[in-house]
């Protein structure tokens, strides 16, 4: 029992170069299992990439790709757009790569930092990211935005799917589950609503909230913003 309780309520080591997907490296193997039942992932990835509208010859970043769930959504709604994943935990990249072999789909992944992106300036047209800003804190989150602001060309657009303001009591009291796994420090300024100052601090214009999602862990809000 003492070792559930470890588990689930106290916070996750910060001082690891990465955070993984659950908060902990035993907990990779489940977490498509868990996004499925809890994020409403189907509904939301879908329209972020619906929202995204990438096209054929594009080049895309999916930064902090995880499992490749959105990935592959993305190459299977534009297969002549070269799709690139990029996550710093390898365990995760694993099942990433296993499930693009099993699909038989050709998308990069590349191991490296949000903050430290191994790509040249203005090499992407768009990037996109789901459920990863509030992993960091406030100080990599503009480290990683200003990253991803250089990678992208001029008029690139970068979307968000990421766990926001609470739409209500309910949805506040929910978001509590998220704060406890993942840590208050980092998920502080995504529940009070701060990352699209934060995104437009790095550089980008056009920031805008396009869409909601209410799940059983709080509000997810879809973000759309522009390199000028």
């Amino acid at each position: 029992m003492a070792k559930i309780f470890n588990l689930f309520f106290i916070q996750p080591v910060k001082n690891k170069e990465y955070i993984p997907a659950l908060g902990y490296d035993v907990l990779t193997p489940f977490y498509d299992t868990v996004a499925r039942l809890t994020t409403r992932e189907k509904s939301f990835k879908t329209a972020l990439v619906k929202q995204a509208k990438v096209e054929a010859g594009q080049r895309v970043l999916d930064l902090a790709c995880g499992s490749a769930t959105l990935a592959i959504l993305l190459k299977t709604a534009a297969p002549k757009a070269e799709i690139t994943g990029v996550d710093g935990d390898p365990r995760i990249l694993e099942i990433a790569r296993e499930k693009t072999r099993k699909d038989d789909l050709e998308i990069q992944f590349d191991e490296a930092m949000s903050f430290a992106l191994p790509y040249a300036d203005a090499f992407f047209d768009k990037a996109v990211s789901s459920l990863f800003f509030h992993h960091l804190t406030r100080e990599n989150k503009l480290k990683t935005l200003r990253e991803v602001f250089r990678v992208l060309k001029p008029q690139g657009e970068f979307h968000i799917a990421d766990w926001g303001l609470p739409a209500n009591l309910l949805m506040g009291i929910s978001s509590k589950f998220i704060q406890l796994l993942d840590g208050f420090e980092t998920t502080g300024d995504n529940f009070r609503g701060r990352l699209p100052d934060l995104i437009k601090r790095a550089g980008f214009e056009n920031v805008e909230e396009t869409n909601r999602f209410n799940t059983v862990f709080g509000t997810i809000r879809l973000l759309r913003s522009r390199k000028i």
